[in-house]
């Protein structure tokens, strides 16, 4: 129980620094939160998800940058969007809160995580006087074989151990390799951002969606890979999908992490995005 208490405390916590705003997105808002000082960096957390994706970066950033860390729309706090269905839809409610909240700050660095990067692909091919260069990590869209990402299902169960089991079991089957590192923070946030979730991801990534949105776009690009990803296995395998778009790509893997690398890798996530802010935008379209 203490360790439950201690996870929601750090949510909050860090909630607390925030500073909260909202723009249009259905018939509701798309909730941004944005911590710091210095140039912007946006950062797009994965399906099923919601800021708290960033929750061990967020600090880390925070103290040379303004880190804006939005609930993607249909997840969190954010509104359902008119269509779940539609890329550019989506990204079109992004882009609508980049104009209203960081026009002045743009063309902008953005970080996409899994979902966040395929819908950031999707915001550079809308919006492209937005987005100055793309750092996507760990997405799918790249039409490359999956891994054995079988889900535990939650039908019939009422005990709270059940519920805890079947959601650790889902995070060692998509997010995290290693079992000892499915803490308590990384349950109370995979079972609080999946509850609140109102978007199937599949019909705006698969099977090569995010090729087809980078086709559309100038915008440079390079990616960051953990090691041991299971949804996207064999980061070389990713990094060559990618290099038929964009043959200059800079590439960088995160060793011994799966595909939520900056929360079970933070240190080598950070390491690696450092690296590439410091490179700045370099290659264009093939």
């Amino acid at each position: 129980m203490e360790s439950q208490q201690s996870s929601v405390d750090a949510v909050q916590k860090l909630d607390g620094f925030a500073t909260r705003l909202e723009t249009p997105c259905g018939s509701g808002s798309m909730v941004w939160r944005k911590w710091g000082e210095g140039p912007p960096l946006v950062l797009l957390h994965g399906g099923h998800g919601a800021w708290t994706h960033w929750i061990r970066n967020i600090p880390y950033y925070a103290a040379s940058y303004t880190v804006w860390a939005p609930d993607l729309p249909g997840h969190g706090e954010s509104a359902t969007p008119e269509r779940t269905d539609s890329g550019d839809t989506i990204a079109e409610v992004i882009a609508t809160g980049l104009r209203m909240l960081l026009a002045d700050e743009a063309p902008l660095d953005v970080v996409g995580f899994s979902l966040g990067a395929v819908l950031a692909t999707y915001l550079a091919a809308v919006a492209p006087e937005l987005v100055r260069r793309l750092i996507l990590v760990d997405p799918g869209g790249l039409g490359t074989p999956l891994g054995d990402v079988r889900m535990a299902s939650f039908r019939g169960l009422t005990e709270p151990a059940e519920i805890t089991a079947a959601h650790r079991q889902n995070l060692l089957t998509v997010m995290i390799r290693h079992p000892e590192t499915i803490d308590a923070l990384a349950l109370h946030v995979q079972a609080t951002n999946v509850a609140l979730c109102r978007i199937n991801p599949r019909p705006i990534v698969m099977p090569d969606l995010l090729l087809k949105a980078l086709v559309r776009t100038e915008t440079p690009v390079d990616a960051i890979w953990g090691e041991l990803d299971n949804p996207h296995p064999d980061p070389e395998h990713q990094r060559a999908a990618l290099a038929r778009y964009r043959p200059h790509l800079r590439f960088r893997v995160v060793e011994d992490a799966g595909h939520w690398n900056m929360y079970e890798r933070p240190e080598g996530f950070h390491r690696a995005l450092d690296d590439l802010l410091a490179l700045g935008p370099g290659n264009h379209a093939g």
